[in-house]
């Protein structure tokens, strides 16, 4: 990206100035200037078009860890007030809806999972269906399904998978409120008759990590976590019902937009006003498939429970976080010294409440919600604590992982699945895929540095770093 273009306002924000003339408002890209540079010249021409949208308040932003995707870039956040024409848009959330992190511990340390990696790592891949349409055990009817998509993480806990406990350290306490699984249509519902409690593919997978490093002992020690001990990464999101969702919605929005007189300034920006019939079916649509993904996380997380508990017997894994990536939240923000309820989306971005947050549990409260900036199998990933600035400088939002810096045909150029998944052995990280193109695609170095990508997003006062994690074992589709 050409810095020229940009005002570099401190060492980690750069503003994109409004143009009156190209009904353009302020753009903000947050991140140190070599990230930024490096960034594709399309993430500004998007990020640039999101501020362009009817109702956009404060500015539109781009986070640490931003690259280009469909409609926002991936990392882009904006809100938007229902009051002033404010709108919802498919493409500012994202196929994957609610595709995120479930974050959790254990008692055990490094050498415990080395004595049985190779038994551990084939009983998770056996347990764990994982790949483009693996389908799992359950299978749901329409009306089962339903109660799925009101519930969310709720329903699973209510049908035996997990624990009471684990509610209160999932985003909304497990189930978005707003939820309408009329919205959802039938083709959505059924593409996910068999996938419930699935892993998919992509960039999706279940880790089990080393903390390496603790930054910050005080709010290491509210999220439970310590050098050596081992935590569990889950990313997954809605499977097929989210990604019918969103392409449903592109072509509704987009006549709503036409209908109502909106310009949109990329087809792939297809959105209505939050207050009008296509935006509020939207939004019932896409809080359904938010349950999905919250139902979907919790139901993965309670197999891998299990798993583990066969190998440790008194093993305590616990639920650290879950919090998602790709959504629309209505949130009581300041702006301009008064409370206003915005619609805040992100997409590839990560909700960070700060410090003293009624919303977050009890346990975290003085230090701030769990971050979990997700890296590539074989280099690392990051817990942090949500700044207490993350509110005026983002909107309570944080990065939501390293960053793609390669497209995935170029990383198909680049790398074998094969040779990748024996360098790695050969470090101790163990693989376990149905896809060694997928592993080519997902390449370490197809990604950005995490370290680099973490440092920025606390320099940038959105999330401060906790502990670094290391992978031992991955299991992807």
């Amino acid at each position: 990206m050409e810095l020229s273009r940009l005002s570099e306002l401190d060492a980690c924000t750069w503003s994109y100035p409004a143009s009156a003339a190209e009904g353009r408002r302020e753009s903000r890209l947050y991140g140190t200037r070599e990230l930024v540079a490096a960034m594709d010249d399309k993430v500004l021409e998007q990020i640039g078009n999101v501020a362009r949208l009817p109702g956009l308040v404060g500015a539109a932003m781009a986070m640490p860890d931003a690259h280009w995707g469909y409609g926002f870039p991936i990392g882009g956040v904006a809100a938007f007030d229902p009051e002033q024409g404010g709108i919802i848009s498919a493409g500012g959330v994202g196929f994957d809806i609610s595709c995120g992190i479930r974050c959790l511990r254990t008692a055990l340390g490094k050498s415990d999972i080395l004595r049985v990696a190779g038994k551990l790592s084939d009983a998770l891949f056996r347990d764990i269906p994982a790949g483009v349409g693996e389908e799992g055990p359950v299978k749901l009817t329409i009306p089962e399904l339903d109660r799925v998509l009101k519930g969310g993480a709720r329903w699973a806990v209510a049908e035996g998978y997990g624990e009471e406990a684990d509610l209160a350290f999932v985003e909304d306490h497990g189930s978005a409120k707003d939820a309408d699984p009329s919205c959802v249509s039938p083709l959505a519902k059924s593409r996910q008759h068999g996938e419930m409690g699935t892993l998919g593919s992509g960039n999706h997978y279940l880790e089990v990590q080393c903390v390496e490093r603790i930054h910050d002992a005080e709010a290491a020690a509210a999220f439970g976590v310590a050098e050596g001990q081992v935590v569990v990464s889950i990313h997954c999101g809605s499977r097929g019902l989210g990604h019918q969702v969103g392409t449903d919605f592109l072509v509704s929005l987009a006549q709503a937009a036409a209908r109502l007189g909106i310009t949109l300034p990329d087809r792939e920006l297809a959105c209505a006003p939050i207050r009008s019939p296509e935006g509020e079916q939207y939004f019932g649509a896409m809080n359904a498939a938010t349950n999905c993904a919250l139902a979907n996380r919790q139901m993965l997380a309670h197999v891998t429970r299990e798993v583990f508990r066969r190998f440790f017997r008194e093993a305590n894994v616990e639920t650290l976080f879950d919090v998602s990536h790709n959504t629309c939240k209505p949130e009581p923000h300041e702006v301009d010294g008064r409370r206003r309820t915005l619609f805040v989306h992100r997409k590839g971005a990560t909700r960070a409440f700060g410090p003293g947050h009624p919303s977050l549990p009890a346990r975290y409260r003085a230090v701030g919600q769990p971050v979990v900036i997700g890296g590539s199998m074989g280099t690392g990933s990051y817990i942090l604590a949500a700044s207490p600035t993350s509110e005026a400088r983002a909107f309570s939002s944080a990065s939501h992982g390293a960053g793609r810096s390669m497209s995935r045909n170029a990383a198909l150029k680049r790398w074998h699945g094969r040779q990748l998944v024996d360098e790695l052995a050969e470090r101790g990280i163990i693989i376990r895929t149905r896809s060694m193109r997928g592993v080519a695609e997902e390449a370490p170095g197809a990604y950005k540095d995490v370290e680099v990508v973490a440092e920025a997003t606390e320099r940038a006062g959105l999330a401060r770093r906790v502990a670094l994690l290391r992978p031992m074992i991955c299991i992807k589709g």
